[in-house]
């Protein structure tokens, strides 16, 4: 399988997971909708969400592991200064896994409280995808 099957097979079993876990119509779920600011997610449907991605793809994740792909093993006082923006290094980090983010109009402004507001559907779809390409 090319990896673009991979990650059309992973979308189909996370647009869904997202859509049911937020009572949402299919048509409200866009790759680009970010799960908490667009589509209203709170932490716990989040771990709905990553329940629902398991049962559907067999590839477990769990609420932490959000955390650890969106900071990529960056320590936390290198990932945010001491007023709790996320620092360049953190905003690189952030730009690879969530390409959408305009890295120059949030450069010293992004407080880390508001990270997952800029994360999309298609952010946790790359995720999931990911994991499958590992084997994690």
């Amino acid at each position: 399988m090319t990896s673009q099957v991979v990650a059309d097979e992973i979308y189909g079993a996370v647009h869904p997971a997202v859509a049911e876990a937020l009572g949402l119509d299919d048509a409200e779920v866009t790759p680009e909708a970010t799960l908490m600011d667009q589509l209203g997610a709170e932490s716990i449907d989040l771990l709905d969400i990553l329940f629902r991605i398991e049962r559907a793809t067999g590839i477990k994740i769990e609420a932490g592991d959000l955390a650890e792909y969106v900071q990529g093993g960056i320590p936390d006082e290198e990932f945010g200064d001491e007023h709790d923006v996320i620092t360049a290094k953190g905003l690189a980090q952030l730009k690879k896994v969530m390409p959408q983010l305009d890295d120059g109009a949030l450069a010293g402004k992004l407080p880390a409280t508001q990270v997952m507001s800029h994360f999309t559907v298609a952010n946790l779809a790359a995720m999931v995808a990911g994991r499958a390409g590992t084997g994690r």
